[in-house]
């Protein structure tokens, strides 16, 4: 079987999934960037590009270490990446893109962009969780991408704004071009870039948050999906400009050793990670300097400020959050007024499901694993009522994403959120329902640990 498709970068091949009739374009280029340059993309290639394996993931602080021998870092690694290889580079703008068998420029397809989460310091496009999105079964062109973290994807200086005009935020760059890539491209592999749905959580949400209130991103995406970090909130808003943080990164030159731009420019990876991440953990203050500024390029506000402002794009959205979340007594009702102040359609849901395997309940994070369709990649113990959850939360999200409405049929109806309505959907313990989530007992799931019920 040949999966060789022509687009307008030129002529690619794809690999067979575990999805029956779903063929996986891995480790796309879609930019080339020098370290903090701001991306271009990917216009053309020579030959056949071996779309067959994952490209590169940013480097990241566990680029340096063993990640199974780190005590506060082995949840994660144990869920999302243990038994799995990763390689780590500065060459690290590639995107994934999964599509039915078939499909041709004529199907116009709806498309799923996803941002993954790390706290714009980890993670990949790659890992356990979301290797081979059950969507492009259901109709939908799948895609996640890579892009730059930590320093490398969020240093200020004052040298870089001299040279380019601004300086910061490469890593939301990076996204942006890979959906201008996919804008460029997607309808050689069927897809309909006039319908595209970008979805991100964690700090993937953030980044989506982010694109939301962008004037630069207008026109790349219609709809959009955030987990665990959509939304505004004082607690975890910024109004730091590009400026701000010249004081913090001029400190990891200090702590270098090295007084110049081109120092730096070709210093040893290793050596800016362990600087930042020292002076980092050293002030409290600097926790979320490696995270997106006010450049008044892609960002001229904050999050707060532009719905506070009114200054969102009025698309339909979906936000939730976890029953185990990190502090989810602010991290939900944050979605839930969000989506309350839209003039679009906007659903909100709460995922409770306590993940079977441990006592940890729906931790942050845990949700993924049932958008996505991918409980076979994972080491739980899952019962047929998680493959239940998983295929119900996929066709909610597949509908949302096909006409903006993630109610079908042999679905619950999912009502939209308004003003004055306390019901979102729940999903998880119980049968999937319209039913309220109390502030109290959200903080009561903070203190102890245990499962929100009603």
């Amino acid at each position: 079987m040949s999966n060789i498709i022509t687009i307008p970068c030129g002529q690619i091949q794809g690999t067979e999934c575990q999805w029956p009739g779903v063929t996986a374009y891995k480790g796309i280029r879609y930019a080339t960037a020098g370290r903090w340059e701001y991306p271009v993309e990917v216009t053309k290639w020579d030959g056949v590009y071996d779309a067959s394996a994952y490209g590169n993931c940013s480097f990241q602080p566990r680029a340096f270490y063993d990640e199974e021998t780190v005590v506060e870092k082995y949840f994660y690694y144990n869920e999302f990446r243990k038994g799995a290889t990763y390689t780590y580079s500065e060459d690290c703008l590639f995107l994934n893109v999964w599509v039915p068998e078939g499909a041709t420029p004529d199907s116009k397809l709806p498309v799923l962009f996803y941002i993954h989460g790390g706290g714009y310091t980890g993670g990949c496009g790659h890992e356990k969780h979301f290797d081979g999105p059950v969507w492009a079964s259901k109709g939908v062109i799948a895609v996640t991408c890579n892009y730059r973290l930590g320093p490398m994807g969020f240093m200020c200086l004052p040298e870089l704004a001299e040279r380019d005009g601004h300086t910061g935020n490469y890593g939301l760059y990076d996204q942006m071009t890979a959906m201008q890539w996919v804008q460029h491209n997607i309808a050689a592999f069927g897809g309909d870039p006039a319908n595209v749905t970008v979805m991100g959580q964690s700090a993937g949400a953030m980044s989506t948050m982010q694109h939301c209130i962008s004037p630069k991103t207008q026109g790349l995406f219609n709809k959009a999906v955030m987990s665990s970090g959509g939304g505004a909130h004082k607690l975890m808003d910024s109004t730091q400009t590009y400026e701000d943080r010249y004081e913090f990164w001029k400190q990891v030159m200090a702590d270098m050793g090295v007084s110049s731009l081109d120092e730096m420019l070709n210093a040893e990876p290793e050596k800016i990670f362990v600087s930042w991440q020292k002076l980092k953990k050293a002030n409290p203050k600097y926790g979320m300097v490696a995270s997106p500024c006010i450049d008044g390029e892609l960002l001229t506000k904050s999050p707060l400020t532009a719905l506070n402002e009114g200054d969102v794009k009025e698309i339909p959205y979906m936000l939730g959050a976890t029953s185990q979340d990190m502090m989810p007594f602010f991290i939900f009702p944050m979605a839930k007024d969000f989506c309350d102040k839209q003039k679009a359609p906007a659903y909100c849901w709460f995922f409770d499901r306590q993940l079977p395997g441990d006592e940890n309940g729906a931790w942050h994070s845990s949700d993924l694993w049932y958008w996505f369709g991918t409980l076979k990649n994972g080491w739980r113990p899952y019962e047929q009522k998680d493959y239940d959850l998983s295929n119900a939360m996929s066709d909610y999200l597949c509908n949302f994403v096909k006409t903006g409405n993630p109610n079908g049929e042999g679905l619950v109806e999912w009502k939209p959120a308004k003003a004055g309505q306390k019901e979102v959907i729940r999903l998880g313990e119980g049968d999937i329902r319209m039913d309220k989530v109390s502030k109290a007992k959200l903080l009561w799931t903070t203190i102890t640990n245990k499962n929100v019920g009603e």
